[in-house]
């Protein structure tokens, strides 16, 4: 979603793109454009020696996303791929920006209400996922410290729009099959971020002089509560609005339930983790103030808008 939205804009705008790619990988949304691929995995550390030769900007978009499974095949992706993915820009001296695309969840768990980049991030996270890509700021922010590295970190919230198929795609599941519940009442605010509000963001930060080094939230101008997002989606489905679990008792059944899908080697994600109670019960507002001020952000996609678009995508694919 991220990458080739990123792609797109960039070859319109002008420049000289070139894509990372798997060898095996579906380029059907950039087909037409003129973009060079450079084929590597991170997932396999030795194809990536010499993929930044020929790099001035970089825009690192990907990452093992998701809520469940062993912290290490977050960390072999998250983390040692992007410490030789530096390396090798380092290494050809011609990197000018590092667009590093983190994540809000790398801030403590718990509710937030205006959390600035002030806040510490913590390596403790609800999952392999938001642990970590906090390990990843902290090692992009040794190459700044220590290899004068030019980067700027961005930390959207929870990413949605065209191309979109993890977690929009598995609500959509949910909703469908009649087994989405809210878990409590569904009133606190969510961290949503449309892509093109994002993607607006990167350019800006590419395009923005003496902002090395810095962080800045980026999110939805207008951030939602679960219930207007999800009966939005609902509404959309033509399905009815999900019941409601109570929180304490979702508290209570977590962690047998995440205790008996990992003593089973359960690969997919169980019907309630951590991570799920905290997208559903924890107020989750961050500031962008920052991004307006220094970068000139203005987010120009509304969620009602944005949430349309991406479903029109996701439908009209299947």
């Amino acid at each position: 979603m991220l990458g080739s939205a990123v792609a797109r804009r960039a070859a319109a705008a002008g420049y000289a793109v070139q894509a990372m790619v798997r060898a095996n990988s579906d380029r059907r949304s950039l087909a037409g454009l003129p973009i060079t691929y450079v084929e590597a995995d991170l997932e396999e550390p030795e194809t990536l020696a010499g993929a930044f030769s020929q790099a001035d900007l970089v825009v690192h978009t990907a990452a093992q996303v998701g809520d469940w499974g062993p912290v290490e095949k977050y960390r072999a992706v998250n983390v040692v791929a992007l410490e030789h993915m530096l390396a090798d820009a380092e290494r050809h001296g011609r990197l000018k920006l590092w667009v590093h695309i983190s994540t809000v969840g790398v801030y403590t768990p718990g509710h937030h209400y205006g959390t600035d980049e002030s806040a510490p991030r913590s390596v403790q996270g609800l999952d392999g996922y938001t642990q970590t890509k906090a390990e990843a700021e902290v090692v992009l922010q040794q190459h700044v410290q220590e290899h004068g590295l030019p980067a700027v970190v961005l930390r959207p919230g929870f990413l949605y729009g065209p191309g979109e198929r993890h977690g929009l795609k598995r609500m959509v599941e949910k909703l469908q099959a009649g087994k989405m519940k809210f878990i409590g009442p569904g009133d606190k605010l969510f961290h949503n971020t449309y892509v093109d509000n994002l993607v607006d963001a990167i350019f800006l930060a590419l395009e923005k002089p003496g902002i090395e080094g810095q962080t800045y939230n980026i999110l939805d101008a207008r951030l939602v509560t679960r219930q207007e997002f999800i009966h939005t989606m609902a509404d959309y489905l033509g399905k009815p609005h999900p019941g409601h679990v109570p929180e304490r008792l979702a508290r209570v059944l977590v962690r047998p339930i995440e205790r008996i899908a990992r003593l089973r080697g359960r690969v997919t994600t169980p019907p309630l983790t951590s991570n799920m109670i905290r997208y559903m019960t924890y107020n989750l507002d961050f500031s962008i103030e920052k991004a307006r001020r220094e970068l000139g952000y203005q987010p120009r996609v509304d969620f009602r808008e944005g949430i349309r678009v991406a479903l029109d995508d996701m439908v009209n694919e299947a």
